[in-house]
């Protein structure tokens, strides 16, 4: 049975997309089968692996507001062992057509429930907010992975987010677990960053991942030509560090 990991953080532009392209890229380099759900209206997942997501049939919104069908949703092997479920703008209106909809919470999940047994991973990137979009998410998931980038305001609003994940937990999906949390966006030529490391594991009672995502030029620009960072430049230090997070991600026991 594969692991479910929703990628998420109310906060935007800390890592996440990034993390959702690179991390299922990299697991896909270790032979992993991997279905990436772009859950965020942006599209920015689905950019990043070189789809054009504004002329699509299907995506994710069409299959919330069952539209078509998981199967007609996927875009397979988008690259090696890496298949996706795209979004576009259209998910934005997603949350108003579900109002009123019985059992709204659950709609993403039985979905993937349909497909899951046929990857080892799916990684949902989740949008910048608790949103309905986001709790669908939760529920589908094993496990919730948060992106913080290294900087001042990193405590703020993951307090916050654990309080949603513990909610999600008790009353929607009993088997939801914090997968950990990644420090993204690392300068280790700043106190800063080494502060907010510090900060963090002294207040946070959650599983720290060891590996630290550096700020990397090259990590910046590679979602503009459509590629992962292991495609993009396999040798910069936003590609080895993706590769050692996906390896402490293969090898976490306790979930």
């Amino acid at each position: 049975m594969g692991r479910t990991i929703a990628i998420a953080n109310q906060k935007g532009g800390v890592g996440k997309t990034t993390t959702s392209i690179n991390l299922s890229a990299a697991l896909a380099g270790k032979d992993k089968k991997i279905l990436v759900v772009d859950a965020d209206p942006q599209g920015n997942t689905t950019s990043g692996f070189g789809i054009d997501k504004n002329n699509l049939e299907n995506t994710i919104y069409e299959l919330i507001i069952g539209e078509c069908s998981i199967q007609e949703c996927i875009i397979k092997e988008v690259l090696p062992n890496i298949s996706i479920v795209p979004s576009n703008v259209n998910l934005a209106a997603a949350e108003i057509e579900l109002i009123g909809i019985d059992k709204k919470e659950y709609i993403l999940k039985k979905e993937i429930d349909w497909v899951c047994e046929e990857y080892d991973y799916v990684i949902i990137d989740c949008p910048p907010s608790l949103s309905l979009l986001t709790i669908n998410a939760m529920t589908t998931a094993n496990t919730v992975l948060v992106p913080i980038q290294c900087e001042y305001y990193a405590l703020e609003g993951l307090s916050q987010l654990i309080h949603t994940v513990n909610l999600v937990k008790e009353r929607l999906n009993p088997e939801l677990d914090m997968e950990g949390v990644v420090f993204t966006m690392f300068d280790a030529r700043t106190n800063l960053s080494l502060q907010v490391v510090e900060n963090v594991k002294n207040h946070l009672n959650q599983n720290v991942y060891k590996t630290v995502i550096p700020r990397n030029i090259r990590l910046a620009e590679a979602p503009s030509y459509g590629m992962p960072i292991n495609i993009y430049d396999p040798k910069s230090a936003g590609a080895e560090a993706y590769m050692l997070l996906a390896d402490e991600v293969i090898n976490r026991k306790d979930v």
